[in-house]
């Protein structure tokens, strides 16, 4: 059923746009339930994009009427969320599917004869998150009033003007055609003539799609043929609801089978426990899909490995210096941590070796270019339960060690709780790791694509070192520099990672100028 159909009174909150680039968003959680009285702002789900976990609050008043998806679920950024009766407004029965308004999206009603069962009411539910966001934005109802409150780029109205802080179509603007499969059947809507889409959601259309299905191949089982969301599961699944024999022609000979892919949903790669991996022989315990955080790590680290030529250098460090600084400063009272340190001293180096801080762009027709910010967003590598997450102090080349110290500190909290936003997470232009803390010595650690470098701290142990021609035990950590060779060659690199070395090891003097 769409929007269009629901009752006056009801308000629907669309999952507004998380910012950053992102158009979808899992549902983690529900904070409320249908019936529940809810305020405005009040949270009412979490849901986790690929760079947060995030509250979204609901800009209405009034009594949950409907709540549009389950907890796993992956919703597009304006879709449906929830449903919300106004205060006051009687309870009522949902009215049957009225034909559209002109302009509005199409419905396809059951064909004659048939009744509205289990699969019709399927049908309905899933329909509604699968009509198109600009048709569905046109017959929401305007809210009366909203909180003016931001969420992460989705702003609601203030005052009681009742306008949304973002333009959208009115039903007399244009739409985007429908194309649709061969043997789509025809509807009415308002006497004409209108072809229905085959397939019901963006989101079941995106999994045929990762999954290397043909849509066309596909015999749907929802009303008219419709294509739902278990027709692709099932041909996912190897069971025989779509044209297997179809699909294999379609895959490359090479290609591994789609249900052995990991990032489509885990109702799509679960399989008893008794299967067995063909490659290995081996019984399977289990099969997690790759998906939310995780995904986006896997995505964005192989789209360095596969776009970026890079190099690495490295360089042993004697940290005696400067951890005896540190020590100094810390019995007169409090000192920054020894990331702090370290970060001030590769703002300065960036300043020196500017070429490491910029980034390679490449344009729809091949060509490329370098481009030069203005300043130091220094990102840190922080692991945390999700997965490993680079939130960036912004403009670090104007702050002290002490000012990055509490950065640091700010954003690595912010980020193990999934509180990091999304600008926090995406807007680094070079990358500091401190793997150290997990015992290794080095690593010649992935690029955090589209930044151009990324500088490793290994864990400080004693070691035997030369010092003014006698043998000494020193504390020494070992720094490699991972860098794009597009934008450097090996002097700059080595010239930037032999700065950072030298103010390590006489923290002293470079701090005087600083």
């Amino acid at each position: 059923m769409s929007t269009e159909a629901l009752p006056a009174a009801l308000q629907v909150f669309r999952l507004p746009d998380l910012g950053e680039g992102l158009t979808e968003a899992e549902l983690v959680n529900w904070l409320v339930k249908e019936g529940d009285e809810v305020r405005v702002d009040q949270p009412v789900a979490e849901v986790e994009t690929a760079k947060a976990v995030v509250e979204v609050p609901c800009p209405y008043a009034g009594t949950i009427a409907v709540l549009h998806g389950a907890a796993g679920e992956t919703l597009d950024v304006g879709a449906p969320l929830i449903s919300v009766r106004a205060a006051g407004a009687p309870a009522a029965e949902t009215p049957a599917v009225q034909p559209p308004a002109a302009g509005a999206a199409p419905r396809v009603e059951p064909v004659a004869g048939t009744t509205a069962g289990p699969e019709a009411e399927t049908y309905r539910n899933e329909e509604r998150a699968g009509i198109s966001t600009a048709a569905a934005a046109a017959a929401a109802p305007e809210p009366e009033q909203g909180s003016g409150n931001v969420l992460i780029g989705y702003g609601t109205p203030g005052g009681s003007t009742g306008k949304r802080t973002r333009a959208r179509r009115t039903s007399g603007s244009p739409s985007r055609p429908v194309t649709p499969g061969p043997t789509a059947p025809a509807v009415t809507d308002g006497g004409n003539a209108v072809q229905a889409v085959r397939c019901i959601s963006p989101l079941v259309r995106r999994m045929a799609v990762e999954g290397g299905l043909v849509l066309r191949e596909l015999s749907g089982s929802g009303p008219d043929g419709l294509i739902l969301r278990r027709d692709v599961e099932a041909a996912l699944a190897g069971r025989g609801t779509g044209a297997p024999a179809a699909l294999d022609r379609e895959r490359p000979a090479m290609e591994p089978p789609a249900m052995e892919r990991p990032a489509v949903e885990a109702s799509t790669v679960e399989q008893p426990a008794s299967s067995i991996d063909q490659r290995s022989g081996l019984a399977i315990l289990e099969r997690v899909p790759l998906r939310g955080m995780r995904r986006t790590i896997a995505d964005t680290l192989s789209r360095s490995r596969r776009e970026i030529p890079e190099a690495t250098v490295w360089v042993d460090v004697d940290a005696t210096a400067l951890l005896d600084l540190r020590a100094s400063l810390k019995s007169d009272g409090g000192a920054p941590g020894l990331l702090a340190f370290i970060a001030r001293f590769v703002v300065a180096g960036l300043a020196k070796y500017p070429e490491l801080n910029t980034r390679v762009l490449t344009g729809e027709d091949g060509s490329q270019e370098l481009l030069t910010v203005e300043g130091i967003n220094l990102g840190v590598a922080a692991q945390t339960d999700r997965g490993l997450v680079v939130p960036s102090i912004c403009r670090a080349d104007v702050l002290n060690a002490r000012a990055l110290d509490a950065e640091i500190r700010r954003l690595t909290g912010a980020a193990r709780a999934g509180k990091a936003t999304p600008a926090e997470l995406t807007s680094g232009t070079f990358t500091l790791n401190n793997y150290g803390v997990f015992g290794v010595d080095g690593s010649a650690a992935i690029i955090n694509h589209p930044e151009s470098a990324i500088l490793g701290v290994g864990r400080i142990i004693d070691r035997p070192w030369v010092v003014d021609g006698a043998l000494a035990v020193r504390k020494v950590t070992e720094l490699t520099l991972t860098f794009d060779h597009r934008v450097c060659d090996g002097g700059t690199a080595g010239g930037f990672l032999r700065f950072v070395a030298d103010a390590m090891e006489k923290p002293a003097r470079l701090l005087a100028d600083l």
